[in-house]
């Protein structure tokens, strides 16, 4: 046994670099359990094995007794002064037995011992050469599916992306390569557990990193990050380098460095915006596309009431809301999304005043005026130039006083041309 211990520890620590001492301590320990399972429970036991020379010792604790019931717990006079000359009866003797007495049982549980030591050694070695690697990007190769989460095979070990870190537009094969984000490396009772991600933020954040320099390097930082995976992220990344353009220096020449991040997150849409600290210039940013008309802070609300004409609504507040959740997400405000009542408003001021116009001036109802105005007969030149047809085509007023109004313009005309 000696031959075939020496030779597994020369080649567990040459090929797998596991010190000879790890494995020694794990055959003692094996030899302990299987001692215990053939004989019953000692005294006390005591097992030595030198990890060099492979030979292996054990020591039982006896009773000194006259006559030996039980091998295990009791030891002649005789054979106990063998080992201390002073023994008496009585007395507690550590006792040597021969290593051979569970033979081909040893040598079978050593083997075993090494074995599972050898599994659990690489599980810690795989542990302490992943676990600084959480927050990384790695690649690797869809090996199965249990349940809904995707098992990815990454080389030496193997790795977990839960159904929760999957993205819902993305599917995935057996034998497709992807990468991931590394969210978690836990040491658990079946050895180490790698979490992966492919919908964390993070992953769009170290995809820009990997792909653009000056974010690597510091020149570019990313101040704000806000994503639905799989549909929409928003990054706003700022540089201290006035000679620097944050966004140009993301999306790179030709767009080249946007399109290959972009690619990876399998088209999903990534808009990259110019940081700002003050809160109104960062909403005006983060709700592009839309074009803004007023926006309102209400700052002990943390509220930011953002105002857009009718046909800027729909943009700002983007599909299923994506646009609007997304600006309050990477700025840190509530965002409420209101249509610009300025304009309507406005322009109601400019009818009613030139239907009030037309009362005064011809002393016609306020219904004829308003429906004058909005035929766009809202002043007396236009008026001048029109006849009653025209009135009666154009509005609801009757022919007769289509033939009144016409006649109150052209007298109010010709009493203008006396007076100058």
């Amino acid at each position: 046994m000696n031959s075939e211990l020496i030779a597994a520890f020369d080649y567990y620590e040459r090929e797998k670099g596991i010190k000879r001492e790890v494995l020694a301590e794990a055959v003692v320990s094996a030899l302990r359990t299987a001692y215990i399972k053939r004989f019953g429970e000692p005294n006390e036991l005591r097992i030595e094995l030198a990890p060099r020379t492979g030979d292996i010792r054990v020591f039982v604790t006896c009773k000194v007794v006259e006559r030996v019931l039980n091998d295990n717990l009791e030891v002649g006079l005789g054979k106990a002064r063998q080992f201390k000359p002073s023994a008496q009866l009585g007395e507690m003797v550590e006792v040597e037995i021969p290593a051979t007495s569970f033979g081909r049982i040893a040598a079978q549980t050593a083997r075993q011992a090494i074995s599972q030591r050898v599994r659990m050694a690489e599980k810690e070695m795989l542990f302490e050469e992943f676990k600084d690697r959480a927050g990384e990007i790695v690649t690797g190769t869809v090996r199965r599916f249990e349940r809904s989460d995707v098992i990815v095979d990454l080389g030496k070990f193997e790795a977990v992306m839960p159904h929760s870190e999957r993205v819902s537009t993305e599917d995935y094969n057996v034998g497709d390569r992807l990468r991931a984000y590394v969210l978690a490396v836990e040491n658990g009772a079946g050895g180490p557990k790698i979490i992966l991600s492919r919908k964390h933020q993070n992953f769009v954040r170290r995809l820009f990193e990997t792909e653009v320099a000056e974010i690597a390097d510091r020149t570019v930082e990313i101040r704000a990050l806000a994503r639905e995976a799989g549909y929409r992220t928003k990054v706003a990344v700022h540089s201290a380098n006035d000679k620097v353009d944050p966004v140009g220096a993301c999306v790179g020449v030709k767009g080249n460095r946007v399109k290959n991040i972009v690619r990876e997150l399998n088209n999903e849409k990534v808009d990259i915006i110019k940081w700002h600290s003050e809160p109104r210039e960062m909403v005006l940013e983060a709700i592009k596309p839309a074009k803004v008309k007023n926006i309102v802070l209400v700052p002990e609300k943390k509220t930011v009431i953002v105002k857009v004409d009718e046909d800027q609504l729909s943009l700002a507040i983007g599909k299923r809301g994506q646009n609007a959740r997304l600006t309050a997400k990477l700025t840190g405000w509530e965002i409420s999304i209101e249509k610009d009542e300025s304009v309507a408003q406005q322009f109601g001021k400019k009818v009613h005043a030139a239907a009030a116009g037309l009362v005064d001036a011809l002393g016609v109802t306020e219904a004829e005026a308003d429906a004058l105005v909005n035929a766009g007969m809202g002043d007396l030149e236009t008026l001048s130039s029109v006849d009653a047809d025209d009135i009666t085509g154009s509005t609801s007023i009757d022919a007769e006083r289509a033939a009144y109004i016409v006649e109150r313009v052209r007298a109010r005309q010709s009493s203008t041309s006396v007076a100058g």
